[in-house]
C-alpha cells in the first residue's frame, strides 16, 4: 500500500496545468488543475486498490489498466482545457505541465506493455510489480514538476492561488 500512499500524496500535491494559448487567472487555473489532479489520483488509487485482496486475474488487471489509461487521458484533456495561468511565467508553467502529461502518457504505455506480457498467475504478479514501479515513477515526475513550478514562481502567484483554492484543499492536506 506504500506505493498508493506515495502516488496519492505526490499527485495530490501537484499544482500544475495548462495548454493552448488561452490564459486563465491564477485562481481559476489552480481550481481547474487541482480538480483534474484530484480526479486522476482518485481514479488511479481506486484502480490500484481493485488489485488487492487475492482475487487477481488477467481480467481484473486489464480493467485496472483501462481505468488508469482513461483517467490519464482525462487528466491531459482537463489540464489542456485549463489553459495557462495568467502569471509572469505562465507559458513556462504550461510547457512543464504539457511535458508532465507526455510523461504520464508514457507511463500508461509502460503499464499497458506490462499487461500485454501477462501469461499465467506468475505473469500477473510480475505485471503488478512493473505497474507499481511505473506508478511510483509517475508520482516522482509529478513531485518534480511541483518543485519546478515553485522555482518558476518567485512572486508566489501560483502558490497563493493553490493555497487559496477550495479545490486544492485536499491536495494541501495530503489527500
Amino acid at each position: 500500500m506504500g506505493v498508493l500512499a506515495l502516488v496519492a500524496g505526490l499527485l495530490l500535491a501537484a499544482g500544475c496545468g495548462g495548454s493552448d494559448d488561452e490564459t486563465s487567472g491564477a485562481d481559476e487555473w489552480a481550481n481547474s488543475v487541482c480538480s483534474a489532479v484530484t480526479s486522476w489520483t482518485t481514479s488511479v488509487t481506486a484502480a490500484a486498490q481493485s488489485l488487492q485482496g487475492g482475487n487477481l486475474s488477467e481480467n481484473s488487471l486489464e480493467s485496472a489498466v483501462d481505468d488508469v489509461t482513461e483517467a490519464t487521458k482525462t487528466l491531459a484533456d482537463d489540464v489542456e482545457d485549463a489553459g495557462k495561468p495568467d502569471t509572469a511565467n505562465g507559458q513556462q508553467a504550461k510547457d512543464l505541465v504539457e511535458q508532465l502529461a507526455n510523461d504520464l502518457d508514457e507511463g500508461v504505455q509502460t503499464i499497458g506493455d506490462a499487461l500485454d506480457d501477462v501469461s499465467g498467475s506468475s505473469g500477473i504478479l510480475t505485471a503488478i510489480s512493473q505497474i507499481s514501479g511505473t506508478l511510483a515513477t509517475m508520482s516522482s515526475q509529478v513531485g518534480d514538476i511541483v518543485d519546478e513550478l515553485e522555482q518558476l514562481d518567485p512572486a508566489g502567484e501560483l502558490e497563493d492561488a493553490i493555497n487559496d483554492s477550495d479545490e486544492c484543499t485536499s491536495l494541501r492536506s495530503g489527500g
